[in-house]
C-alpha cells in the first residue's frame, strides 16, 4: 500500500491544487427512476464538485451538518471555477444505501486536483430516500443515471463550458463500482447473481444488506416480477458510456458481471478492496475481476473492511451506527484510494 502510494504521490499532476471545492446540484429527468423511486418519482438528483476559486465561502457537507455522524469536509456552494479551462471529468456512483455526498471525501479530494467530479443519489437505492426492492436489483440502471447526469451537465450552459467530454472517468464504490465497470462496458446477468447465491449463500453479497434487509429470494422475485419485466430485459444490453477512458472500483461486486465482456474490456481498470471486507469479499470478487479484465489492476488493503470506504465515521457513529462498527482504518484507504484513483486518471485523462 506504501509503495503505490509514493508512486502516486510522486506522479505529476497538470492542474495546481485548487484553493476551495465548488459544489452545485442539478435535478435531472430520468425515465426508469420512477419504477426504483418509492413514490414513482423520474428524478435523478447530480451533484457537481470541482476546482473552485479562491477565497469562495465554504460551508460543512458532514452528515449531518449540525451533529455529524459522517465527517466529510467543506464545500463552497455555487463558487466561480478555478479557471477558465476544460477539465476531466470523474462519474462517480455510491454504494448500496449511500449518496453522493456520503462519497464527498473522494469527489472533493479529485477536485481539488482539477477533476470535475459527478455524482448522483441513485433512485430507490440511498441513504436519502425510502429504499425499494427494485432499486436493489436493477443494477444496470445506475449505469443509465450517470449516463444521464453527464448529459444533463453537458447541456447546462454555466457548467458545459468547463467540461472536457474528451477526458472522462467513472469510479465507483461496492455497486457503485459495479456500475463504474458496467459505464467501461461491462454486462450484467441477474440469473447469474442468483445462481451464485444459491451456490454460496454464506457470501456477505447475498446475505440482507445492513442498509436494506433485501433476502437474495426476495430480490429473485422483484426481478421477476411482471411490473420490472421491460426493464429486466435490458439488463444484458450495453449500458457502457462512450467516452469513457478509465474505471477505478472500490470494492467492487463483480459476479452479476458476465466473465466475456469483462474480457472484453478496452480501458484501463484499477481496483482496490479490503482484505478484511466480508461484506464484499474479495475472492469472490476484486480477485475474480483480475484474469479477466486485460490489463488490470488489483489491490488489496490490509486491515480494511468494506466500510472503511464510507466517508470518516465520527465517535458518535462508531457507537450509533452500524455500519460505522465495521469501518477499520479509514483514514489510511481513504489515502489509498485516493493516490491510487489519481494515478489512474492522471494517467489516463491528462
Amino acid at each position: 500500500m506504501l509503495t503505490l502510494m509514493a508512486a502516486a504521490l510522486c506522479l505529476p499532476v497538470a492542474a495546481p491544487a485548487a484553493a476551495a471545492v465548488g459544489e452545485q446540484h442539478r435535478l435531472a429527468n430520468q425515465p426508469s427512476a420512477a419504477l426504483r423511486d418509492a413514490t414513482h418519482r423520474p428524478d435523478l438528483r447530480v451533484t457537481i464538485w470541482y476546482p473552485a476559486k479562491a477565497g469562495a465561502r465554504e460551508r460543512s457537507i458532514d452528515i449531518p451538518p449540525d451533529q455529524p455522524l459522517f465527517l466529510v469536509g467543506t464545500t463552497a456552494p455555487d463558487a466561480p471555477f478555478f479557471d477558465e479551462a476544460r477539465h476531466p471529468v470523474v462519474l462517480l456512483s455510491h454504494g448500496f444505501g449511500g449518496s453522493a455526498r456520503m462519497m464527498g471525501w473522494f469527489g472533493r479530494a479529485l477536485a481539488e486536483r482539477g477533476y470535475v467530479v459527478v455524482a448522483v443519489d441513485h433512485p430507490g437505492n440511498n441513504g436519502i430516500d425510502h429504499p425499494t426492492a427494485a432499486g436493489s436489483v436493477l443494477w444496470w440502471d445506475r449505469a443509465d443515471d450517470l449516463k444521464v447526469a453527464l448529459a444533463t451537465v453537458l447541456a447546462d450552459p454555466q457548467l458545459s463550458p468547463h467540461i472536457d467530454l474528451a477526458r472522462v472517468g467513472v469510479a465507483g464504490f461496492s455497486i457503485g463500482g459495479l456500475t463504474a465497470l458496467v459505464a467501461g462496458g461491462a454486462r450484467t446477468d441477474p440469473a447469474r447473481m442468483i445462481r451464485f447465491c444459491h451456490e454460496h449463500p454464506e457470501d456477505g453479497t447475498c446475505k440482507p444488506q445492513l442498509e436494506f434487509a433485501l433476502s437474495n429470494e426476495e430480490a429473485a422475485a422483484t426481478l421477476e416480477s411482471p411490473a420490472l419485466a421491460a426493464e429486466r430485459a435490458k439488463a444484458s444490453d450495453d449500458h457502457s458510456l462512450p467516452g469513457v477512458k478509465a474505471v477505478f472500483a472500490m470494492a467492487p461486486v463483480v459476479q452479476p458481471l458476465t466473465p466475456a465482456s469483462l474480457s472484453a474490456m478496452r480501458v484501463p481498470v484499477a481496483i482496490m478492496a479490503g482484505a478484511a471486507d466480508v461484506t464484499v469479499p474479495p475472492t469472490t470478487h476484486a480477485l475474480v475481476a483480475k484474469p479477466l479484465i486485460p490489463g488490470a489492476t488489483v489491490t488489496i488493503l490490509p486491515d480494511v473492511t468494506h466500510y472503511s470506504f464510507l466517508a470518516t465515521c465520527s465517535a458518535a457513529a462508531v457507537k450509533e451506527v452500524s455500519v460505522c462498527r465495521d469501518a477499520a482504518v479509514q483514514e489510511s484507504a481513504h489515502q489509498a484510494a485516493i493516490a491510487a484513483a489519481l494515478e489512474l486518471f492522471d494517467r489516463a485523462l491528462r
